[in-house]
């Protein structure tokens, strides 16, 4: 789900071809804004980096990867762009984009077999070089976001913990539940996904099942991780004020966070949640139980408002590839 396409549009249509890729832009000291387009010799045609969904990754990976193979760029994911619908011959394909916010004035270098030209434009020049009117889309949303203030953005990551162990037959406390077998597969696909937004700070319910969640991730970038007692099912059941207190300080850390807690513990954060979400928002957040399913996450887009408050600008909920 994403913040930029109505509900449900995306998966009704079914594509033949799902697709996904970047924007890169950066700010030119002397240019302003910037986007860079990359030029295909085998199709003739100049284009944004992306590419087709390989097997065994989500579209976010997807776009990630194509960035880094087409424009040799390593990036992480800013905020949803609009999707792009057409067809190739009769095959009808879909292009999920995101912004992606390049921070060293460097020169780009392409493959030079796919691509053999990646070049940074204006944005006024940059839509009149693409070939595909149909790529003009997400880079218009770009300078719609520039210009509103709203395209560097943080993000900050609520997840639910994956699969445990059935609470039906466990027998011992309640809070050394572990993953089952399933579970930590979906968090090693998790540590995998996480690169997308490489959060900086790792923040968890203090209960096993959470820990092992986001386990695999912390030790992929050598990262400790909080461990907070409110966050558990029982903690935030006596006092869910403090549970609230607790996301909304990690929500306001300017560095990008991630908070792992359990299904009965999100109607609580989530209420949380949407005091730092603008009303128009607020309906792609989850509504109902069982509000994530297990390893699935939250992202919440981040900006600083006219008062130097964090508000979330976007919003999307992914899940880890499961095979």
């Amino acid at each position: 789900m994403r913040s930029t396409e109505p509900i449900g549009e995306i998966a009704e249509s079914n594509p033949d071809i799902v697709a996904a890729g970047v924007v890169p832009w950066r700010i030119d000291p002397d240019d302003g804004l910037q986007v860079l387009l990359i030029h295909r010799p085998k199709h003739k045609d100049w284009s944004l980096p992306k590419g087709k969904v390989d097997d065994g990754e989500t579209i976010a990976e997807a776009a990630v990867r194509e960035a880094k193979e087409e424009a040799n760029l390593k990036v992480t994911l800013g905020i949803p762009l609009p999707c792009t619908h057409y067809f190739v011959g009769k095959k009808s394909k879909v292009v999920y984009y995101w912004a992606a916010h390049v921070e060293k004035l460097r020169r780009v270098s392409p493959d030079g077999k796919e691509v053999d030209i990646a070049r940074w434009y204006s944005p006024s020049k940059a839509l009149k070089k693409l070939t595909n009117d149909a790529d003009k889309a997400p880079i218009k949303a770009v300078v719609d976001a520039y210009e509103q203030g709203l395209l560097k953005t943080t993000p900050f990551l609520l997840v639910r913990h994956a699969k445990a162990k059935p609470r039906n037959s466990w027998t011992r406390s309640e809070g050394e539940r572990t993953l089952a077998r399933t579970g930590f597969t979906q968090a090693r696909a998790l540590a995998r996904m996480l690169t997308v937004w490489q959060p900086e700070r790792l923040v968890s319910s203090r209960w096993t099942r959470c820990v092992q969640t986001v386990q695999p991730y912390a030790a992929a970038m050598d990262m400790s991780i909080k461990k907070q007692t409110a966050l558990t099912e029982h903690a935030a059941d006596r006092d869910p004020d403090k549970a609230q207190r607790i996301l909304l300080k990690q929500f306001n850390n300017p560095k990008s966070t991630l908070v792992c807690s359990h299904r009965p513990v999100m109607p609580t954060l989530l209420k949380a949640l949407k005091t730092v979400t603008p009303k128009e928002l607020r309906e792609f957040l989850p509504q109902e139980n069982p509000y994530l399913a297990p390893g699935e996450a939250i992202i919440l887009h981040r900006a600083l408002d006219a008062k130097r408050r964090w508000r979330a600008v976007a919003v999307e909920i992914h899940k880890p590839f499961e095979d």
